[in-house]
């Protein structure tokens, strides 16, 4: 078999034969991971003629003699066409709605590609031209921004701030030992008195429920459903009926006291729990035709297939598990017995049908997260938030979960999502995660990507894309192979921030995307241009030993001191990830290697003074924490000093918290995902302490300078 022949498919596909690492050598990817990625990409490759095969099979479709179901556009810019189609030849495009039809004649660019002429209004239009037809998505050429989400609100008030919550730390009483909306709601009331602006919040993606040891948000089994686990079953028939569900079930209110003193959260248990507690009050509800009947029948029929697929899932991997009670499928659908991997077979609409209350009962579940959700919503903005909450969509999601179950066509079967071997990893990073394929969302006019924008922007006043840099390329590492051995697959970059533009735009929601690592050059670029934020954290804001003074951030970023996979700063302040780093093996082997790196910290924390210092006379904030506390309110207020649009505070370092929420490179050794909050959501900024550094936080914005693109004029 010839190596330029698979090369050359490859390439064509997408797949980036060779790439730089952190080390700035030239590396190749093997031929075996090569023929791995094509195959996911359902393009065979395993001899000559395959690979013939399958590059033919790629550049009939990029000749565009046939048009994909969607082609996107922005506004003010001539639309391209895929194909060749005669000069002059006449197209009828209908705008959405019906609201209007625009017909005319095509014309040729300057590169000699037919066009349409401009388009100025926004959404998803039919065009017609040359006998094809097509989705034609016109997108605004940024994203909704915080400037907009602004309008009308007083200059004085400065540059907006909002916090950044870990949803499963927060408490309130009688909850049962896990978080839940209402807590949410409390912290969002309790941030608005406070002067916030938005609260960003850990992804709240459906989870497995048969599975609740399975816990980390950023491993979720579908990313276009709510985790369940956070609905407050008060809300569901009201206080009584939950007092009366609890007293029915032998041992709940003794567990519920036990999980609530706790400081960490015991998932298994208080998943076990809280799902008991939902059935009986599900199953109460069920019998009594409530009025709200209606409403739920037109949840189901708005959420459609996919919600039936993941209700479906939900119920036949705890029925599963019943059958095999020993580990069995253990919720990976790849592992389930034959007949019921294809959610379209006999099998599976068999058992839709022979138990439908159950299905019924992981809708339900769905219709109410997704009535709090609103709830917390409507409460942010009547408390007087700008944006209000700002939701995480995490980079992938559980390959054995019930998206990727559900959408099998558009996913890359046998790839893991991961990062490169690089001098913080030198073995590279394989998360585990399951990735959409670039072919099937063009083949499939976008719509998976569609779906979880809009399930994920509903309800909300942003959201943070993490790892951003994968709407331009992400690493991926076939199954069973090491880290290192994986490749980039490019993805339409450039439709996808359309698509985003266009959603944003319909639901009022900011963009952030979280470009973090090593970015392609440029790419930072790309996304101010298409109004999406990047974000900056203090760590990494540096030249050489110094920190880079406010006024040297980005206008187009968010700021914020730290994110959930780095050291707070209090833990920063005190060596607590060097401690922690340390006694879990993470710092290598080497003699010396801890002390050298706490030698560094202080080095560090001597330049974070003296920036501290120089920011903080200038700015007359006083600096009156004790010498051998971390300065909480003063790096607050140095973050809050750059012209960032929007800046965030990680709640743990409003609080002074020690420990980081997650520890990469773990799994035991330190209490990932589970760490609570030392007090009720309602009182955790009422403490003197915590008022006083977000009252510097606040002063800090007003005097920031207003770098933000609009953002003067959308105040004014």
């Amino acid at each position: 078999m010839s190596g330029a022949a698979l090369r050359t498919l490859a390439a064509q596909a997408g797949i980036a034969v060779q790439w730089t690492d952190a080390f700035d050598q030239e590396q190749q990817v093997a031929d075996d991971s090569l023929r791995a990625m094509l195959a996911a990409l359902q393009l065979p490759a395993g001899d000559d003629r395959q690979c013939a095969e399958s590059l033919a099979l790629l550049r009939a479709q990029d000749s565009g003699a046939q048009w994909p179901p969607m082609l996107t556009a922005a506004v003010g810019r001539a639309v391209t066409l895929p194909g060749k189609l005669p000069p002059g030849a006449r197209y009828r495009l209908q705008l959405e709605g019906g609201a209007a039809v625009m017909e005319g004649r095509l014309k040729t660019g300057k590169d000699g590609k037919t066009e349409v002429p401009v388009q100025q209004t926004p959404g998803y239009h039919t065009l017609e031209a040359g006998g094809r037809r097509c989705v034609l998505a016109v997108a605004p050429q940024r994203c909704f921004s915080v400037a907009d989400a602004m309008m009308g609100s007083t200059p004085a008030a400065g540059l907006p701030w909002g916090l950044a919550a870990q949803v499963y730390s927060l408490r309130r009483a009688h909850d049962g030992g896990l978080a839940d909306f209402s807590a949410i709601e409390s912290l969002v009331q309790a941030a608005a008195r406070q002067g916030a602006s938005a609260l960003a919040l850990s992804p709240l993606h459906a989870m497995f429920s048969a599975a609740p040891e399975r816990f980390s948000p950023y491993a979720p089994s579908s990313r276009m459903f709510f985790n369940v686990l956070h609905i407050d079953p008060a809300c569901v028939l009201g206080e009584a009926s939950l007092r009366q569900a609890i007293a029915e079930l032998p041992g709940c209110a003794a567990a519920f006291e036990q999980l609530e003193a706790g400081d960490l959260v015991d998932w298994p248990q208080a998943a076990t729990w809280r799902l008991r507690l939902l059935r009986l009050l599900f199953e109460r509800w069920h019998r009594t035709a409530a009025p709200d009947q209606e409403g739920f029948r037109q949840f189901c029929d708005h959420g459609g297939q996919d919600l039936l697929d993941h209700a479906c899932f939900e119920a036949l991997d705890a029925w599963l598990r019943r059958q095999w009670p020993e580990g069995g499928a253990g919720s990976d659908w790849r592992r389930w017995p034959q007949a019921v991997r294809d959610p379209r077979g006999q099998a599976v609409r068999d058992f839709v049908r022979d138990q439908a209350e159950d299905v019924d009962f992981h809708r339900f579940l769905q219709w109410q997260a997704s009535l709090a959700r609103e709830r917390v919503q409507r409460e942010a903005r009547n408390a007087g938030m700008a944006l209000g909450v700002v939701a995480d969509l995490a980079v992938g999601a559980d390959p054995g979960g019930s998206q990727a179950w559900g959408l099998q066509p558009a996913m890359l079967p046998g790839l893991n999502v991961g990062a490169p071997p690089d001098r913080l990893a030198p073995q590279g990073q394989d998360w585990g995660l399951g990735a959409l394929s670039p072919r099937a969302l063009r083949e499939q006019g976008f719509a998976p990507w569609l779906a979880m924008l809009r399930a994920n922007m509903a309800h909300s006043g942003g959201i943070r894309i993490d790892h951003v840099l994968g709407l331009r390329r992400l690493w991926l590492v076939p199954q069973g192979a090491p880290s290192s051995a994986g490749a980039y697959l490019r993805f339409p970059q450039q439709d996808l921030l359309r698509l985003a533009a266009l959603e944003s735009l319909r639901h009022r929601a900011v963009v952030i995307g979280e470009d973090l690592g090593t970015v392609p050059p440029g790419f930072s670029g790309q996304l101010a241009e298409a109004g999406v934020l990047g974000i900056r954290a203090l760590w990494f804001q540096r030249e050489g030993r110094s920190f880079l003074p406010p006024q040297d951030w980005p206008a187009s970023a968010m700021a914020t001191t730290s994110t959930h996979d780095l050291s707070t700063v209090a833990g920063w302040w005190a060596g607590r990830d060097i401690d922690r780093r340390e006694a879990l093996g993470l710092l290598g082997n080497q003699p010396g290697v801890a002390q050298s790196a706490r030698s560094e910290r202080e080095a560090d924390k001597a330049a974070l003074q003296e920036a501290l210092q120089e920011v903080l006379q200038e700015d007359t904030i006083a600096d009156d924490h004790p010498p051998d506390e971390p300065p909480l309110g003063a790096v607050l207020a140095y973050v809050g000093s750059t012209p960032a649009p929007l800046v965030l505070a990680p709640l743990e370092d409003v609080l002074g918290i020690v420990e980081q929420p997650n520890l990469p490179g773990t799994v035991e050794g330190h209490p990932n995902w589970r760490q609570r909050l030392p007090r009720a959501a309602a009182a955790l900024l009422e403490t003197p302490d915590a008022r006083r550094r977000l009252a510097l936080l606040a002063a800090a914005r007003r005097r920031a300078p207003a770098g933000m693109p609009g953002y003067q004029e959308a105040a004014e």
